[in-house]
Formats: C-alpha cells, structure tokens, sequence
C-alpha cells in the first residue's frame, strides 16, 4: 500500500487525511478463542504481543488457557514464542517492558502450584507475576492473593526500578464494597513494599494504570459506588471514571469523579507534558460533570487533566455505533515540555444497523487540544468478519504498531498485528541523528539512529581515537555491550549507507 491522500467527509466537515503505509503485518493463527490483551514496546525496539490461548501442541497437560507471548524484532520476524503454563485456567492480563531489557508479566491465575507456576494458590484466583529477560527466560515469579478472589489488570514500573501492581478484589473482608481496587507496590527482585485496597459502596474495577513524572501512579477505574470507604466523591450515573493518583510510596494524593447520568466506561490513560489524559467510551447525555453530549450508541469521551487533577477541557467523537476505544497514545516534544498531539486506537460495534467498517480497526488523531484532525479505518493485508483492536502504540520515528483479534466465526481468533508509517505523524516527532541510552551506563547500551538508512555501522571509540567495537546493523535501534569497556568517556560513530554520519559521547560507569 503506497502513501496517497484521501478526502473524508465527516460531522459536516471535511479534512484532507495522509494515508498510512502498511509497513508489514503479522498474523498469528489460532484454532481457539484467543484473547490478546497487549502490545509492549521494548527498549531496542521491539515487540512483545501477550496474551491468553489455549494449546493445541502442549507438551505439558493442563486444563484451559495459558499465558501466550510471542517476541517480534523491528521487521515483524517472530524471535521467540513463550507460554507460562499452571495447570488450570492462567489469563495474562498486564505486561509492562523493563527499563533493565525484559519484562513484567501480571494474569489472574487459577493455578495451584505445578507445570510452570512455583507458588500454591492462595485461594480462589490469584495474581500471577512473572519475570522474564529479554530472551523470555524466567527471572523471578510470585502469586499474590487472599482467600478471595483477585484479578491482575495492570502493572507499571517507577523510575526507582520498582513496580506497581493493580487488580481487583471480590468481597474481600477488608474490602468496602463488592468489588474493590487492590494496588500492590513490589521491589525490582519482587518484595513486597505496600498494599493497600480503594473502594466505594458498589462495584470499582481498575481499567488502566500509568506511571507519573514524580514516581507514583495515576489509576482509572470504572467505578459504580456511591460515597465510601476510600471513595470521596460521588457517582453521577450508573458507571463513571474514577481517577486516582497515588505517590511513590502508594499513598492517596487526591481522587475525581468523571460522569453522567448513563453509563460511561473508563478505558485508557496517557501522559501529556501538563498532566494526564482519561479516555473511554460515554452513554450519556450532559448532566453531572459531563459537559459535553452523545450522538449516536455510545461515544468517546476525552478528559485532560492538569498534574493536580483540575480539569482543563472535555470532547467527544464519533463513530455512528458502539465505539470502543482501546488505546491511547501522546506525541512529545523532544525537551517533554509540550505536547504535540494525540492518537487514539479502537474499534467500533454494531448496534442496530450495521455500517461498512464496523467491526474494523479505527485510528483517531487529535491535536494537543483535543481537536480532530483526521480518523481512519485499517484493514491491511486482508479484511475478516469481525475485527476487534487490542492495543495501539506510537513510536518516536512516527510509525504506528495496532494489535487486535481476527476472527472469520466466533472462537478462532487469530492474532494481527499492523504496523503502519505515516508522514504526518513523522513530521511532527523531533528526532535526534543519534541517541544512547541508558547514558552512563553499566553493561548494555541501545543506540538509536535518528536518519533514514538501510545498513549502518556503528563504531565504539575510545578518547585517544582507537577503534574498539564494529556492530553492523539494520535496525533503528542497537543494542551494545559496553561491559568490556573500562571506566570512563567513548565516542560512539555512526556511519549510515547514505554517507551520513553522527556522534555522540557515551559514559561507562
């Protein structure tokens, strides 16, 4: 697919659209009703695409579904394919990327200790926390839980290197509702810090986690409680977003209530240069603290919030159905002192009559304000009866990677994965010819070349000009060994198949 301009005509208005280039496609078959729930960026560059399936090849018996992780380099080549195996149903829920180089893997399990997991069950369903390298290898795991049931939804980690772990608890007796908030704070190696439950009077449900600038969290929940327990503020209708800002040591720095009279279901969170963004999906009409109406079924609905939680503008948009909105992700300047505009990712449901590209991957951008530049649907390679998005991510070099589930018929949902260019997003991204990071560093380095090639080499020098490292590659990011490198300051060259060349200091601790 070549770039090309379109004409689209919408809400009355009608805006010149940049077509997106398929870059590649993945599919990732299956024979089950897979359930894809995420897709990480890595450090280098990479994608992790997690999820839950059950096996059709198992070397191992068990009794349902497992954890299911495939690794792809930047070309969308399969580099390996995990499962974590419990031997009853296990449901990957949250993966994040280490700034160490692997991961974090956060699911509900319903395992008891055997095949891969280590630990008992704690009773009912529990969280299940894996840490893997790079290369997929298990690092360290632990089961969380209490005689109730728990649920994994999200799981970030801080700058001090450590995690947050957010899921719910069902009629915990240290609850205060039927459903409460469960936020866990865990060590790099996986000891447990703190702990504690935010709830109401009704049913609160932990949709996203982000982590924030000052080393705590910001967490939406989709909350239907009145006034209670940790719940200081008042549902307006039937299901509201209810935001909640933690500190670095887990404690309550303040809370708001977002909602209408109807039903309005919090799904995705982003971080912007001024504070955060809260997005999902709206039945309401204007009443509460919703200042803005519906269309049609159900709309997306978008909150900015500055770092103290004030508000400072609300929008809504439009699909003509049930709109879904499933990602959300923020362009920053280089410094990270402004914000340039805003992607969203999501799919739309039919509810009565069926439009075209229902049941079809939609993207969304908007400027810093809110305001609709262009939308578009994505079919890529080939197009099935019903195709629901997962997850979205942006990347600095301003291409798009969009993750979702294929499915010709109920219960054969095949994984897809796009990965789309796109010229204007790529204008709007400030990029450097060469970065490193982490710098200083200790053993391993990622190099970034910010220029347009196909083969580079990237040289490591030390300050008396002698050559000490040659790494060929392809990829927009490298990753480097500097652990032969003695204490000090190199030069780090690269030279690019298109003549051009870049430096830049690199410091061995």
């Amino acid at each position: 697919m070549k770039n090309h301009l379109l004409w689209v005509s919408f809400l009355g208005v009608t805006l010149q659209v940049q077509g997106q280039e398929v870059l590649w496609q993945k599919n990732i078959k299956s024979f089950t009703q897979d359930f894809l729930n995420q897709i990480t960026t890595t450090i280098d560059k990479q994608y992790l695409i997690t999820g839950s399936s059950i096996q059709t090849k198992r070397q191992q018996q068990n009794n349902g579904y497992d954890f299911h992780l495939v690794k792809l380099n930047q070309q969308g080549e399969q580099v390996w394919e995990k499962y974590l195996s419990g031997q009853n149903h296990d449901y990957l829920s949250a993966t994040v990327s280490t700034q160490e180089g692997g991961f974090l893997l956060a699911g509900t399990s319903f395992s008891g200790k055997g095949l891969d997991k280590k630990d008992e069950s704690k009773g009912g369903s529990d969280i299940w926390m894996v840490r893997l390298n790079e290369f997929g290898d298990e690092l360290w795991q632990k089961t969380l839980g209490t005689a109730s049931d728990e649920q994994a939804r999200a799981v970030v980690q801080t700058i001090d290197l450590g995690f947050f772990v957010a899921g719910n608890v069902q009629n915990s007796s240290k609850g205060y509702g039927s459903k409460d908030a469960w936020i866990i704070r865990l060590d790099k190696n996986g000891k447990e810090l703190s702990q504690q439950i935010l709830g109401g009077k009704g049913s609160d449900e932990v949709e996203k986690m982000i982590p924030t600038k000052d080393g705590g969290v910001l967490i939406g929940i989709y909350s239907r409680s009145s006034v209670g327990g940790t719940k200081k503020t008042e549902n307006s209708g039937e299901g509201d977003y209810w935001i909640v800002k933690l500190d670095k040591m887990g404690k309550i720095e303040w809370e708001k209530n977002y909602g209408g009279k109807a039903d309005d279901h919090l799904r995705a969170l982003a971080l912007t240069s001024t504070g955060y963004l809260i997005g999902g999906e709206s039945r309401s009409e204007r009443s509460g603290n919703k200042t803005v109406g519906i269309e049609e079924g159900t709309d997306l609905w978008l909150i900015a919030l500055n770092e103290r939680g004030e508000e400072q503008w609300q929008k809504s948009y439009n699909f003509k159905n049930r709109d879904i909105m499933m990602g959300m992700s923020v362009i920053h300047s280089a410094d990270d002192k402004t914000s340039k505009g805003i992607l969203l990712g999501g799919y739309t449901q039919a509810e009565g009559r069926i439009e075209k590209d229902d049941e079809t991957f939609w993207m969304l951008y908007l400027d810093q304000d809110g305001n609709e530049q262009w939308r578009k649907h994505i079919i890529g390679e080939n197009r099935k009866k019903e195709e629901r998005l997962s997850d979205i991510k942006l990347g600095r070099d301003g291409s798009i990677i969009l993750a979702g589930t294929s499915a010709e018929e109920l219960g054969k949902e095949n994984w897809k994965i796009v990965k789309l260019g796109d010229s204007q997003l790529d204008k709007l991204i400030e990029k450097q010819d060469i970065k490193i990071y982490p710098n200083p560093v200790s053993d391993y380095a990622y190099v970034e070349i910010g220029m347009k090639f196909k083969d580079a080499d990237i040289l490591v020098y030390d300050m008396s000009g002698r050559q000490l490292q040659t790494v060929k590659t392809k990829n927009k990011v490298t990753k480097i060994n500097t652990q032969p490198l003695v204490q000090g300051a190199y030069l780090v060259v690269i030279k690019t198949d298109t003549n051009k060349t870049a430096n830049a200091k690199l410091i061995k601790k």
